[in-house]
C-alpha cells in the first residue's frame, strides 16, 4: 500500500482572506506538482482532506490534473492538531492507495508514529505543496518512497 501525504499548498495571510484560499504561488505550485505525477499514473483510491478550505482546494487541483476519476471526501481527523494515533489506526485496515491533504504538524506527527513508531521525531520535512510517498510491506512496516516539492519543479 502506497500513502501519499500532502501538505496543503501555499495559502493567502488571514489577514488578506480570513477563509485562506490558496494564494496564486500556492495554485501554481500545486499545479507544477499535479503536473508532474500525472504521467506516473498513481493508484490512489480515494484523495481525503481536512475542513479547512486551503485544503479542499489543494486536493481538488491535484485530483483534477492527475486523474479527474478519483473520489475526493473530507474526513475527520486532518486539521493541525488532531492525534496522528487515529490515522494510523486507520490505516492498518487500509489496502489501497490513499492520499491525505492535511497539515502541519499533524502530517509530521503521522510520519513520525508511521515510520519511527514516535510521533514526536521529525522523520520528514513536509513543504507546502509537497507529496511525500509512504509504502507498507506485507509485514506492516512503513517506509519513505519518495518526497517531491514545488521547489524541485521547473515551472511550464
Amino acid at each position: 500500500m502506497r500513502l501519499y501525504l500532502v501538505q496543503h499548498a501555499e495559502a493567502k495571510r488571514e489577514e488578506e482572506d480570513p477563509a485562506r484560499p490558496l494564494s496564486e504561488k500556492g495554485l501554481a505550485d500545486i499545479r507544477k506538482v499535479a503536473d508532474f505525477l500525472k504521467p506516473r499514473e498513481l493508484k490512489v483510491f480515494k484523495v481525503l482532506h481536512s475542513e479547512k478550505l486551503r485544503a479542499k482546494q489543494t486536493a481538488e487541483a491535484l485530483a483534477r490534473s492527475i486523474s479527474p476519476t478519483w473520489v475526493i471526501e473530507q474526513s475527520r481527523g486532518l486539521a493541525p492538531l488532531d492525534n496522528p494515533s487515529d490515522w494510523a489506526e486507520k490505516l492498518k485496515e487500509e489496502t489501497e492507495d490513499l492520499m491525505l491533504v492535511g497539515h502541519l504538524p499533524h502530517l509530521g506527527k503521522l510520519a513520525g508514529l508511521l515510520l519511527a513508531g514516535n510521533p514526536m521525531r521529525g522523520v520528514v520535512g513536509f513543504r507546502q505543496g509537497g507529496v511525500v510517498c509512504l509504502e507498507r510491506d506485507e509485514a506492516g512496516n512503513w517506509s519513505v518512497g519518495w518526497i517531491l516539492t514545488p521547489e524541485l519543479l521547473v515551472a511550464k
